[in-house]
């Protein structure tokens, strides 16, 4: 990770309620022939609902990649569209909402949350899951061939929470750190296992015994050391012969 974000652990540990932006809602539609995405949220200035699923009017395209219990919400960091605008330019969808977050704040970055980190958001209870693994689509949404890759790269994945008490959430509402599972293992360590130091057994063992990480990750971990390789990220990063 870059810079600036490993001032989010003392950050996440000294603010008492952590603003958010109004919480982003939206439906899936095509982006492309053949493409759906629900990546077009909008901001809602009523109430919503916060299930097990996600917010009550949001949808997912591919629900088999996206969405469900353990991806019931998903928060990126208004912090990194500044880096995002200095690297690639001023694109219009390179600001708050441009990678689909349901939420957004300022200050809460990967290097401070770790997964097992408990919130309250309004009347709900919400825990940290697994960071965002980025998928081609993104290379559509914002028109850069080589996006997905690029938010990889950066470790500026955005993460999710599955929702341990289902509530009301209302505009103003913002988060509270209640607990930590899991202090030690950051979504910045998570990305470095995953994206650096791949075949490292040791970390890699030690992830896949992690209970507050989602089933999915904690799989992947195991057949790292099963296989003694690293998956082909391919198909996730460039898609198909749809998105050459």
């Amino acid at each position: 990770m870059k810079g600036a974000a490993h001032r989010a652990a003392p950050f996440l540990m000294s603010v008492r309620m952590i603003p958010l932006a109004p919480v982003r809602i939206g439906p899936a539609v095509p982006i492309a022939p053949g493409v759906l995405s629900a990546i077009g949220k909008h901001p809602v200035d009523r109430p919503l609902r916060l299930g097990p699923e996600g917010f009550e009017g949001d949808q997912q395209a591919d629900r088999r990649r996206h969405g469900g219990p353990e991806k019931a919400v998903h928060h990126y960091d208004a912090g990194h569209y500044p880096a995002w605008r200095d690297e690639l330019g001023d694109l219009p969808r390179l600001a708050p909402g441009g990678f689909g977050e349901n939420l957004s704040s300022g200050g809460l970055t990967e290097s401070g949350v770790a997964v097992g980190d408990r919130f309250r958001l309004g009347a709900a209870l919400v825990e940290v899951s697994q960071a965002r693994q980025p998928c081609w689509k993104l290379n559509i949404h914002f028109a850069v061939p080589d996006m997905a890759r690029r938010v990889q790269d950066s470790g500026r994945t955005g993460w999710y929470y599955r929702v341990i008490e289902p509530g009301l959430v209302a505009p103003g509402d913002g988060l509270a750190l209640v607990a930590r599972g899991a202090p030690g293992w950051t979504l910045d360590r998570l990305w470095r296992i995953l994206y650096r130091d791949r075949l490292n057994r040791a970390e890699l063992a030690e992830m896949a015994a992690l209970e507050v990480l989602s089933e999915s990750w904690r799989s992947l971990a195991q057949r790292r050391l099963d296989n003694a390789a690293v998956e082909d990220w391919t198909p996730r990063l460039q898609g198909s012969v749809v998105n050459p």
